[in-house]
């Protein structure tokens, strides 16, 4: 009897400490430990734990691609001179998990950290090319200052423009009484007398400050547009794309990009005398023009000359002779335009390749192998391969 019921005693005390996984799933660590057991972890517990960390890691994963791809895309559209702010933001964003805000809103890290604003639409974009720009400020004087930000050479640009057109104006206002008075006695008559001579030296000289004004205006203008080329630095452009597009500005201005100093009198010297060229030219075509003119209307009414011919010439040459003069010195004037379009054309490339070149890697193993060949070739007639004999060239450049 007493043996049974210590075998009772053991066997409530087994159920005593004895508990489900459920059970002690909703008991309290201290009560466990009352209970006589020490706290142990399920392994259905387990399982459950390590599956929502996994997906919770996921969605933190996908997340941060997301957020990344986005702040990507953003960072792309940031300017080039930008870009020395990025390793700070990324560092604010990555301690603060901070993003930018919204297409639309204003554009701050959530960290407090302000972005710049990106410039869109066609007119100023921060993405503007290169030639785009150049051409902007060719339509548009100081385009290109105030796009690269140098915004002290404005006053600088309109002050020198202005001026030269100011004094261009007021100049070529008393060229023009000068002009229609001389073409009012040449229309009459050539010949030489002191007061057409007195009226052609005053007209010279102010056609001669009007050009030199007009000359001054446009070369400062053509030179700012270059400047905004020189300076221009929101996309990497090659040294090419420079070089070319300094040389459509200017003649010369792309050699002087390239270093190639020695080439410069050449184009500039080839362009001053090919432009002397179309003005001589050009007013040896209009003195025989306006000379054929008056020997024509001679030959058509000469009731209306009492004096005879009032050409320079005095009747001394025939009309059909003045008239191949004419077309000569027209020939040779149109010859040059023609001319002096085709060095334009090959300054350019000439700005072009050599800005290639620069880059071009030449060895130094300039050298030609010459070694005889001996191979097998293949020959129907013979019914199978016969040795072929000769020199193999081989020419490194």
């Amino acid at each position: 009897m007493a043996r049974i019921r210590f075998r009772l005693l053991l066997l409530l005390a087994a159920l005593a400490l004895w508990t489900p996984a459920d059970a002690q799933l909703r008991r309290g660590a201290r009560t466990v430990v009352r209970g006589g057991t020490m706290p142990r972890t399920d392994s259905l517990k387990l399982r459950a734990d390590s599956l929502a960390d996994a997906a919770f890691a996921a969605e933190l994963d996908s997340l941060f691609d997301a957020e990344f791809r986005a702040d990507s895309i953003r960072l792309t559209e940031l300017r080039t001179d930008d870009l020395f702010t990025l390793d700070s933001i990324a560092a604010a964003r990555i301690a603060s998990g901070g993003a930018f805000a919204e297409a639309g809103a204003e554009k701050t890290d959530t960290a407090g950290l302000p972005a710049r604003p990106y410039r869109k639409g066609w007119f100023m974009s921060d993405s503007m090319s290169l030639s785009k720009v150049c051409w902007l400020s060719t339509v548009l004087p100081g385009y290109g200052q105030v796009y690269n930000k140098q915004y002290w050479k404005l006053p600088i640009l309109y002050g020198t423009v202005g001026t030269g057109l100011a004094l261009f104006f007021h100049e070529n206002s008393t060229y023009r009484p000068l002009k229609r008075q001389y073409d009012a006695l040449t229309d009459r008559s050539l010949s030489r007398t002191p007061e057409l001579n007195a009226l052609q030296s005053k007209m010279i000289r102010s056609n001669t400050r009007r050009q030199v004004y007009l000359g001054l205006t446009i070369a400062s203008y053509v030179y700012f547009i270059g400047d905004a080329a020189v300076n221009y630095s929101t996309n990497d452009v090659s040294h090419v794309k420079k070089a070319t597009t300094l040389a459509c500005i200017f003649p010369g201005a792309g050699q002087i990009y390239n270093k190639s100093y020695w080439k410069v009198p050449f184009v500039v010297g080839g362009f001053a005398s090919l432009i002397y060229c179309i003005d001589w030219n050009n007013r040896g075509y209009q003195r025989f023009k306006k000379a054929y003119n008056l020997i024509s209307d001679y030959d058509a009414h000469p009731e209306n000359y009492p004096d005879g011919p009032t050409d320079e010439f005095h009747g001394r040459y025939s009309a059909s002779f003045i008239l191949n003069l004419r077309n000569n010195y027209r020939r040779n004037r149109d010859l040059c335009i023609i001319i002096t379009g085709a060095l334009y054309a090959l300054q350019i490339i000439d700005a072009h390749v050599d800005a290639h070149l620069k880059d071009y890697d030449i060895s130094d193993d300039l050298s030609m192998n010459l070694e005889p060949l001996v191979d097998y070739a293949y020959v129907p007639g013979a019914g199978g391969n016969r040795p072929v004999f000769g020199f193999n060239m081989s020419l490194k450049f």
